[in-house]
């Protein structure tokens, strides 16, 4: 062994559970699944949102939600099986109330990634890809949020806490178990994460312009930019 071997942290993740029958979907869910089909010039297209749309329902992908989303899109379940092992965002098992992503690469992990994820862990007694026995918390190691300009950033139910401190996770999650509210640093008022995948399914809730858009730093060039006048060229200038 070389001790350059790559590793995976995301070992367990498998295949859906298909001995877990149960399942929340009914008629209304399948007149969604249609509508979220019909958007697309493509049906197929809509296969993505359509397994957010069943992660709503039933926390999961569930054996019935593919057979579902397969029958709508005239496709196989193994077609849509394929799909939704492929991409990390879709469970496997069902998960907690909220799920909790802490990111661990380049920048954040410069800035203390990887210790917050160690308190994360520990304070919830779970590790990555394990939900609490109550069901309130699933934690998740997360592959960059797109967020350097906020290191080290966590997400809970997608949405963005920017610049956390171990602290700042104690206190975070005291709230969320306490179902006190929480905001999002440049977003919504955090629901749960059944919500939040009714909304990444295409169903919005009415709450997207809840919370500023950008933070300080993301604005900072634009704001120096605009001090001292400068603005890109036009098609005429070139």
């Amino acid at each position: 062994m070389s001790g350059h071997e790559f590793q995976s942290w995301f070992p367990d993740s498998g295949e859906v559970d298909m001995t877990d029958t149960s399942t929340n979907i009914d008629e209304t869910t399948i007149a969604e699944l249609r509508e979220l089909a019909g958007r697309y010039p493509q049906p197929r297209s809509a296969l993505l949102p359509m397994l957010h749309l069943v992660q709503s329902v039933d926390g999961r992908i569930s054996p019935a939600g593919i057979e579902a989303c397969a029958d709508v899109l005239g496709i196989t379940t193994a077609q849509v099986s394929g799909v939704a092992t492929f991409y990390t965002m879709y469970r496997r098992r069902p998960g907690g109330r909220h799920h909790v992503g802490v990111c661990t690469t380049a920048l954040c992990a410069v800035m203390g990634g990887d210790a917050l994820l160690d308190r994360v862990s520990a304070k919830l007694g779970i590790g990555p890809d394990e939900t609490t026995p109550d069901g309130t918390f699933s934690l998740e190691r997360i592959e960059c949020n797109a967020a350097c300009d906020f290191a080290p950033v966590m997400m809970v139910n997608w949405e963005f806490m920017d610049n956390m401190t171990p602290a700042k996770a104690d206190a975070l999650l005291d709230d969320l178990a306490a179902g006190r509210e929480v905001h999002s640093t440049r977003g919504a008022t955090i629901t749960s994460w059944r919500e939040a995948e009714r909304v990444l399914a295409g169903f919005p809730d009415g709450r997207a312009d809840e919370g500023p858009s950008a933070g300080e730093a993301s604005l900072l060039g634009k704001s120096i930019a605009d001090a001292r006048g400068w603005s890109a060229p036009t098609v005429e200038d070139k």
